[in-house]
């Protein structure tokens, strides 16, 4: 299981990053994106903390991705926080998409998919065509979530981005042990989804092949 969108108690999860890398370790997880909620005020503090819990890909053999969740933040300033992310190191950029639990601001997933500092939109709600097409332009992965609310319309999102040729990528937004999932889990909610078996299994592969664009292995 690769999973590419958590998050530790930086933010609104319960663990601190050791524990929260040792549950994934027993999970079976092979790698893991720590991915706190974040805008202009604390994403330098998030990055530098999470970027100290690397030490633990050696002591546990697990890849280990520190970067932020751009979250609630103004479309029109998303590619700019996206960009001081990586120049302060994040391995990784996950915006918090248009889901239709929470008030995200309308262009969020537009403006998330027009930038080149952003790896993946995360529940994207009712995605358009438009903004599929862009991701895929861009080479943005769209997420199918694991998580209660934002899932509901995980079978719009990957009808949406299947017909756009875009990256579909399976996450789970852990806040908390009990959100972690197997891979068997994961491929669970992506057939759910409406994927077929051969488009679950592509799943994982982009977001192996992500993990390694982003850490040039």
């Amino acid at each position: 299981m690769i999973d590419l969108h958590t998050h530790t108690l930086f933010s609104d999860g319960v663990l601190i990053p050791s524990e929260h890398v040792r549950r994934a370790v027993v999970h079976g997880y092979s790698a893991i994106a720590m991915t706190d909620h974040a805008d202009f005020t604390n994403f330098e503090w998030i990055i530098s903390s999470l970027e100290k819990a690397k030490y633990l890909e050696k002591e546990w053999e697990i890849t280990v991705l520190s970067g932020i969740e751009i979250t609630h933040v103004p479309p029109a300033k998303i590619d700019e926080l996206a960009r001081k992310a990586k120049e302060a190191g994040a391995d990784i950029v996950v915006v918090h998409g248009e889901t239709i639990v929470e008030p995200v601001a309308s262009g969020t997933n537009l403006a998330s998919v027009q930038s080149k500092y952003v790896d993946i939109l995360a529940h994207p709600g009712f995605l358009t065509i438009e903004e599929a097409e862009l991701a895929r332009e861009n080479d943005i992965c769209i997420e199918i979530t694991a998580r209660s609310g934002h899932n509901r319309t995980n079978g719009h999102v990957a009808k949406v981005a299947t017909e756009a040729k875009a990256k579909i990528v399976c996450n789970t937004d852990a806040h908390n042990p009990g959100d972690m999932i197997t891979k068997e889990t994961a491929q669970h909610i992506l057939r759910g989804a409406g994927l077929s078996e051969k488009q679950a299994e592509n799943a994982f592969l982009n977001s192996a092949e992500l993990v390694k664009t982003l850490r040039k292995y």
